[in-house]
């Protein structure tokens, strides 16, 4: 179903479905002991219902099954999403080391870092993503008993709605610094939502904050009927998800180009260096890999 300017998701449901999605194959890389450790990922999902999701963190579905995986892709599809985990991850706790103790999660998703990170006392974690997807999470987290690791704040807001409005509105300081996270999110933002969404940003941060997201270059060019093919084979299995319907394609600008000409200090990482740097042969970058070499991004406030 193509995106509209008022639409709304669960964890079940379009952009929704993708946020399962990560959380399944963050379950995997915590089995395989890849790097992280998400012991609420394969309960999220199992608790959000898809069969599909469900069937892959119980170790029912070979993705080498699917046209042009092969078991090296399919490997290197599991490590991409635990080093993009554990780049956040870190990145956190470089935030946490330097005296911020507030963090904000854009998109939220099923991100359960609230739950798991060894957060240093006195920080707040708030999250921001969808009604029906926060209210899940809560709820599920609740009744498998977990407690967070922070006092964490859960915001239900549509992130086109005002929700600096009730981010304040559930305590956050604007004269503290914070650690902005936007993990996810961009390629399901227009071009302009995306500048809009940075601008926000900029303009809320104390000095000394931070910021961490990426830039998928491929979205600029994106084959959108090569993704919508790819995931006809996946609705085969009986996944019902048309990536390509989902994101906003088109030129876009770079996170890092964007916040490093508006003053901030930016240090950028793209997707193979992370492989290399954990000791890993980077993949083979080809049309099986729409998004190109996806670019993390980490930037800092100037005093």
């Amino acid at each position: 179903m193509a995106r509209t300017e008022d639409d709304s998701w669960d964890p079940a449901s379009s952009v929704g479905t993708t946020a399962t999605l990560v959380a399944a194959a963050r379950a995997l890389a915590t089995q395989a002991g890849r790097f992280i450790d998400d012991p609420w990922a394969a309960p999220l999902v199992r608790a959000v219902g898809i069969d599909f999701s469900t069937r892959m963190v119980d170790g029912q579905v070979d993705l080498t099954q699917f046209p042009d995986f092969t078991p090296e892709r399919a490997e290197q599809m599991i490590d991409a999403m635990a080093l993009r985990t554990k780049f956040f991850d870190d990145y956190f706790r470089s935030a946490g080391d330097a005296g911020i103790r507030q963090a904000v999660i854009l998109a939220a998703g099923l991100d359960s870092r609230a739950y798991r990170l060894p957060w240093l006392g006195g920080t707040t974690v708030y999250e921001l993503d969808q009604p029906q997807v926060i209210d899940f999470k809560t709820d599920t987290l609740s009744r498998l008993g977990a407690q967070p690791t922070a006092q964490r704040r859960a915001i239900g807001v549509d992130l086109r709605q005002d929700w600096p409005a009730a981010l304040r509105a559930a305590g956050w300081d604007a004269a503290q610094p914070t650690a902005w996270c936007a993990e996810g999110l961009l390629i399901y933002l227009p071009p302009e939502a995306q500048d809009r969404l940075f601008d926000t940003i900029i303009d809320l941060s104390a000095p000394a904050s931070m910021v961490a997201t990426e830039f998928a270059p491929g979205i600029v060019d994106l084959d959108t009927d090569r993704v919508s093919a790819a995931s006809a084979a996946f609705a085969d299995q009986g996944l019902d998800l048309d990536m390509a319907a989902l994101v906003y394609r088109g030129h876009r600008h770079s996170a890092a180009d964007y916040l490093g000409d508006r003053g901030w200090q930016v240090d950028t990482v793209p997707n193979s260096e992370l492989f290399r740097r954990n000791g890993l042969r980077p993949p083979t970058l080809d049309e099986n890999d729409p998004l190109g070499d996806i670019v993390y991004v980490s930037a800092v406030c100037p005093a």
